[in-house]
This record gives structure tokens, C-alpha cells and sequence, in this order.
């Protein structure tokens, strides 16, 4: 809701600020969509069409994206979502492809990506109200790091993969250090789990394209302190706000962090697009297990996957003994 002390409440904390900051506070875009929006003349500051990101919105202005009134920031919210292959991250498209907005269930507040998922890939894409924690998540300084695991058709070693570990220069862009593990093989393709950084745009793609390998399946485990773990594909959960202040206070406005444990969202799972790569559907593995990471719900503590880093997966030597079967026999004439 608009502060009612504020025609805008777009900027209801009480001193000036940037434009794209006060949009980005209030959910619209990150920063560096608000810049592009202004450029298209999509802006208005007190019926004035905004050519320039250097404007600072006072309290009281009234500022308008495509003719809409802009309300007040809400609390920051976050959710973790199954992002599955067949959907653009992108609120719309051009050429008509189903979208990650598009796909995600009613009553969500509007919400944008931190980061991207590209069409092809799949695994956890986080979602917020709160434009300026995206692009602070975003940001390499951050130090988060995101973890994925690809299946690629070729052949590589260990030790080509440890080279990855000092960077890698591919077509003029240079990558930071990436800590890549072969898993397993199975026929022509490989199994690598890969933790970076960076983020680039297709950056593990294009990596190992650079080994000569190809890469046909792309999942997403972790970014950060947050973790894939059970969630379905197309599911969507919110993460309470305890952990919101506990994760994220550093990156969130102070006015702006929620209260409270309780989360407000709990919708049903979210439209899946056909899983499809190269015209096929794609083959679904098993997903990766779950972490057993605390969380907090309404009322009291509880246990739940995905909303912490995930332990190290346990490695069993030996093929586990096999449960021992009771076989009915039949039963002859009594004698």
C-alpha cells in the first residue's frame, strides 16, 4: 500500500535517494533494469518523463513506471524456486516463450531474479520483491558462491578439470577460478559438480565447451546459503524471514527487514513447462538428496531442506549389503 503521508511512497524513509534505488527498494527492477526502463521512457517523476538516472526522488515525489503509481516498498521477501528447463527468465519475451513469471502461481507478489537460468537449464533460481538485495546477491564481491552440476558428452580427466582452478580464458573472456569434480561416467557422458564465483552469462557451458566437452544438462544445487534440496520442479517456497534477517540483514535497507517468523506465502506448486532439449523430452535423473539444514516456520523450530548450504554427499565403498527376502514356498499335502 502507498504511505498515506506519501502520494508516492515510493520513498517513504525520509531522505533522497536515486531513482533507481527508491524503484528498486519498491520491487519494480534491479537497478540496472530501472536504467533501462528510464531509457525507454517508461519513468515519470511528478508527470515528468525521466531521460536520466542521475534524478534523487524526495519524500512526497510521485513517481510512475508506464503510467502506474509506484506504492511503498514492502518488506523484503525471498523464495526458492525449482526452475525447470523450457522457461526464459525474463518477465516477457518477444517471440512468445513461456517465461519463469509467466509459469509461477497467483497470489506471489511481483518478484524478480537473482541471477538467470538460461532456457536449457535447470535447479534453484532465487526470486525477490526487494530489487536492490538482487543485484547485491548478484555481485562476485558478495563472495557466494554457486554450485551446479552438468552432465556432458566427451571425455576429461581430474587433472584437466584441477586446471580450472587457476581460471580460464575463453574467446577473450577470462573466467575465475572454478573447483570442478568428475563424478562418474556413464557411456559417453560425464557427471562434474562445479562450484564458482562468478556467474558469467553460460559460463559453466562455455568452460567446458572449452575442454571439448558438451554440455546437455544443467542443474543448478546452490547459490550461497541457499540449497536446491527437495524442491520439485516448478515448486516454489518462500523463506522465512528469521532467515531473511539472519542470512541477508547486511544487504537489506534496515526499513525494509522483515519481522516476525512466519512466512506469508504458502501456494501450491508452480505451471512446469515441457522439459524439452533439441526438439526432444528430456531424460529426468533422480534429484540430488536433500540436505538436512534448519529453517524456521510459524510457531517453533523446525527441520527443513534448503535453506543452507548442503553437506557433503557420503561415499559408500562397496556395493550395500542386499536386504534379505522371505520367499513363500508352496505349501505340499499334508503327510
Amino acid at each position: 500500500m502507498v504511505h498515506p503521508d506519501h502520494p508516492s511512497g515510493a520513498n517513504v524513509s525520509g531522505q533522497a535517494e536515486r531513482v533507481a534505488k527508491a524503484l528498486a527498494r519498491a520491487g519494480v527492477a534491479s537497478r540496472r533494469e530501472v536504467e533501462r526502463l528510464i531509457e525507454a521512457g517508461r519513468v515519470a517523476l511528478n508527470g515528468q518523463v525521466l531521460t536520466t538516472p542521475a534524478v534523487k526522488v524526495e519524500p512526497g515525489d510521485i513517481l510512475t513506471v508506464d503510467g502506474n503509481v509506484v506504492e511503498a516498498a514492502e518488506p523484503t521477501r525471498l523464495f526458492r524456486y525449482h526452475k525447470p528447463t523450457g522457461l526464459l527468465t525474463s518477465h516477457t519475451d518477444p517471440k512468445g516463450r513461456p517465461t519463469v513469471f509467466s509459469a509461477l502461481p497467483a497470489g506471489l507478489p511481483r518478484l524478480i531474479s537473482v541471477g538467470r537460468l538460461d532456457l536449457n537449464s535447470e535447479g534453484l533460481l532465487l526470486l525477490t520483491n526487494d530489487g536492490a538485495l538482487s543485484r547485491a546477491l548478484e555481485l562476485p564481491s558478495n563472495g557466494w558462491v554457486r554450485r551446479y552440476r552438468a552432465r556432458a558428452f566427451g571425455e576429461t580427466t581430474q587433472e584437466k578439470l584441477d586446471r580450472l582452478k587457476d581460471g580460464i580464458t575463453v574467446e577473450g573472456v577470462r573466467y575465475g577460478s572454478i573447483e570442478a569434480k568428475l563424478d562418474k561416467a556413464s557411456g559417453r557422458n560425464i557427471w562434474i559438480t562445479l562450484t564458482l564465483a562468478e556467474g558469467k552469462n553460460r559460463e559453466v557451458r562455455r568452460v567446458l565447451e572449452a575442454l571439448g566437452l558438451k554440455v546437455n544438462r544443467l542443474i543448478r544445487l546452490s547459490y550461497g546459503p541457499f540449497a536446491l534440496g527437495t524442491l520439485a520442479p516448478g515448486e516454489v517456497e518462500e523463506v522465512g524471514p528469521r532467515v531473511i534477517r539472519e542470512q541477508l540483514a547486511q544487504h537489506i535497507a534496515p526499513q525494509n527487514l522483515p519481522k516476525g517468523d512466519g512466512v506469508q506465502w504458502k501456494g501450491a506448486k508452480a505451471a512446469a513447462a515441457p522439459s524439452t532439449e533439441g526438439g526432444r523430452p528430456q531424460r529426468r535423473e533422480p534429484r540430488p538428496p536433500p540436505s538436512k539444514t534448519p529453517t524456521a516456520t510459524s510457531g517453533k523450530k523446525t527441520y527443513k531442506p534448503g535453506w543452507a548450504k548442503a553437506g557433503k554427499p557420503k561415499t559408500f565403498r562397496g556395493a550395500p549389503p542386499a536386504k534379505h527376502r522371505s520367499v513363500d514356498r508352496p505349501k505340499g499335502p499334508r503327510r
